[in-house]
């Protein structure tokens, strides 16, 4: 049974118990996602050659959170391809919300976040979403790890990820995507996912150390897949 937590922001546990469960039905896919994804699928699986792999790991239907490694503002493109037919919804910084490119990003399964504020309100339309039955996608890192030259800093998981899917009271799916920093040489892109993080154990906690157990068990899971995908594209040359 997956455990069902409070959120509120800045880790706080002040907040209300959560009392609805997600469905197990899976919601439809909105037109526009369908048309981008029909047009999108030869270009990821033949020109960027799109492996998958760990698909047998994917809940078929009910609320999700995939969480994966972040290299690239496309990182969802290979993860949304890759989860066909569910549609995956994802948070976009604020400042990519300008006329024109808002109402794609909203057709798309976008909504707004403002990063560095503690941004309750797209914490709370995640688990909304993920209780509706939906797939969110999250990037526990927060931020790409590479803008133009590689940050040098290691990449380090923030337990927002965790805390939305543990108040939602849904499966996190680690997942790693790698090839998203070479895509002007066309592929090989590969995503791989990994069992669903356990968390049944972890009732006796409190719901801070419940987020920061769950956050460094997806955070071991994404590293071991993320490696796993760096060494087959080093045998591949």
């Amino acid at each position: 049974m997956m455990r069902v937590l409070p959120i509120a922001e800045h880790h706080s546990e002040e907040a209300g118990a959560v009392n609805a469960s997600p469905p197990d039905t899976t919601p439809g896919v909105s037109p526009f996602y369908r048309f981008a994804a029909f047009v999108s699928r030869p270009v990821v699986k033949w020109l960027y050659r799109l492996e998958v792999r760990g698909l047998e790991h994917v809940p078929k239907a009910g609320g999700l959170v995939v969480a994966a490694n972040h290299t690239s503002n496309l990182d969802p493109w290979p993860l949304a391809v890759a989860l066909e037919p569910r549609q995956l919804h994802f948070m976009a910084k604020s400042e990519l919300w300008k006329p024109g490119l808002r109402t794609l990003l909203r057709w798309g399964g976008a909504f707004p976040v403002r990063r560095g504020e503690g941004d309750l309100e797209a914490m709370e339309t995640a688990v909304r979403l993920c209780r509706e039955g939906r797939v969110m996608a999250m990037f526990p890192e927060g931020t790409r790890r590479s803008k133009g030259l590689r940050k040098k800093h290691q990449p380090r998981p923030h337990t927002g990820t965790a805390r939305i899917a543990l108040a939602a009271g849904v499966p996190i799916l680690p997942a790693a995507i790698s090839g998203m920093d070479r895509l002007s040489r066309l592929g090989p892109l590969r995503v791989a996912f990994g069992p669903v993080v356990p968390v049944d154990d972890l009732a006796e906690l409190d719901a801070r150390s419940t987020a920061q157990e769950t956050t460094r068990r997806l955070w071991a899971e994404m590293q071991r897949l993320e490696a796993e995908l760096v060494a087959d594209s080093s045998r591949a040359g």
